[in-house]
């Protein structure tokens, strides 16, 4: 069971690897699939180097998992339950634009779909 402090720790290790705009970059990639350093690197514009501190401090906050695949390392969201909490966390923060309707369909959140709320 999760405790407050243990609470706590997951929220400013979430926080820490989101803060910073490479990372966030980095996760977003690893949101579509596995990735390799120099792979992320050249498709973000970034040194290998740059990358792969940023993969460590991910690595370090829980949040992806290497693999060594031969000579490489393969970089991936640790968990898929991770991974769709990170997906759902940018949706939502996209979905709060009261200017833009709600992307999901199947929304049943109170409020969000109404349609005289989103005309106010």
């Amino acid at each position: 069971m999760l405790t407050v402090a243990s609470r706590v720790g997951v929220m400013n290790r979430l926080g820490r690897a989101m803060a910073d705009p490479t990372r966030s970059r980095i996760l977003l990639s690893l949101l579509e699939g596995p990735g390799y350093p120099a792979q992320l690197a050249h498709e973000l514009g970034l040194t290998r180097t740059n990358v792969s501190n940023h993969l460590a401090c991910l690595r370090g906050c829980g949040i992806v998992v290497a693999e060594p695949e031969g000579r490489q390392t393969r970089y991936e969201i640790a968990d898929p339950h991770i991974a769709a909490a990170l997906t759902a966390l940018v949706d939502v923060t996209l979905a709060v634009d009261e200017s833009v309707p709600c992307l999901d369909p199947t929304c049943s959140v109170p409020g969000c779909c109404d349609t005289d709320e989103v005309s106010r």
